[in-house]
């Protein structure tokens, strides 16, 4: 008799639940596994004067060009080399200065053997990442991580799954511990994103705001009849007035309409200015800016760094980056 769909739905609920909780005990096994070793593996990449060359066949191998992935956009110069490719000809890829994390949960992949050979012959370290502590591959290395030993997720044993697992969090392990280490920040971040939403989110308000020319400023005497005309004419319903380069307060479209009256032509920029207008450095995310915007209930922010008046940020220049 065939399952109702309830009961579908109940096996692969208990299906799932059951592959997430066997992962998530081996996670928690291979934290409390971890000691000197690894922070030797840390030291050797950290001390590295080439690259970070990581090998592994099969799973291993895409949980091998994830990390690489992973290392290079935090900071550490990282590769793939595929182990068949390497014994024909790709070894030359891997140069003195290099480190070599060699992947392979039994520890016995042939296919690794070539660039294991190589490491040893022209004395490149190399770690191993391995569940088998006296197999060959552990046996070579340097420095060896050893996977707990956890059974696989799959039923039947045999599905890399919670092997994997663990190799594919033993890497971003290793990358943040290096992160960590060169202290990089999200600025240094951005410089290796630029692309996309992440890019987007990393913006600071100085790659956005107007600048030099696009600054709508007035002088503290300057009429109010020449203002207007620089607010028109820069078109971002506001005026910085400044005086030696300091921003002394700000003329926006609703303080026009608080001096609203015969003489505001006649009026001075000082007269009816708004002072101590809420200022942001360039190096804020552009984020946070757009927070502040939302807020105040306000529209611009002048950018101001040590007391020097930069530039001016408007909504929409928020919105046209992507930010918003």
């Amino acid at each position: 008799m065939s399952p109702t769909p309830s009961e579908t739905v109940n096996d692969d609920l208990a299906s799932a639940r059951r592959v997430l909780g066997t992962e998530a005990l081996a996670l928690t096994a291979l934290a409390e596994s971890l000691g000197q070793t690894f922070v030797s593996a840390v030291q050797a990449m950290a001390d590295a004067a080439g690259r970070i060359v990581i090998s592994g066949m099969g799973k291993s191998g895409h949980v091998a060009r994830k990390i690489a992935a992973t290392l290079a956009s935090t900071g550490t110069p990282a590769f793939f080399v595929h182990p068949a490719e390497a014994s024909h000809g790709d070894l030359g890829m891997i140069l003195p200065g290099d480190v070599v994390l060699a992947l392979s949960n039994s520890g016995e992949t042939p296919e690794l053997g070539d660039i294991v050979a190589y490491t040893r012959r022209f004395e490149i370290p190399l770690i191993a990442m391995t569940s088998r502590l006296g197999s060959s591959l552990a046996n070579a290395a340097d420095w060896a991580l050893i996977l707990p030993p956890m059974a696989e997720a799959c039923p039947n044993g045999l599905a890399p799954t919670t092997s994997t697992t663990m190799m594919l969090a033993l890497g971003d392990a290793l990358a943040v511990a290096l992160l960590e280490r060169r202290n990089f920040t999200a600025a240094d971040f951005k410089l290796f994103h630029p692309g996309g939403q992440l890019g987007k989110r990393l913006l600071k308000v100085g790659d956005v705001m107007h600048g030099g020319e696009g600054l709508p400023v007035a002088a503290p005497e300057d009429k109010m009849s020449d203002v207007l005309l620089i607010m028109s004419g820069k078109s971002l319903g506001c005026v910085g007035v400044i005086e030696d380069g300091r921003l002394l307060g700000i003329i926006t479209d609703g303080d026009l309409r608080r001096h609203m009256a015969p003489d505001l032509l006649a009026q001075t920029a000082r007269q009816v200015m708004t002072v101590n207008p809420k200022t942001v450095p360039p190096s804020m995310l552009a984020a946070e800016a757009l927070r502040i915007l939302n807020t105040k209930s306000i529209t611009t922010l002048f950018v101001v760094e040590d007391g020097r008046l930069l530039g001016v940020l408007h909504i929409h220049d928020l919105l046209r980056s992507g930010v918003a």
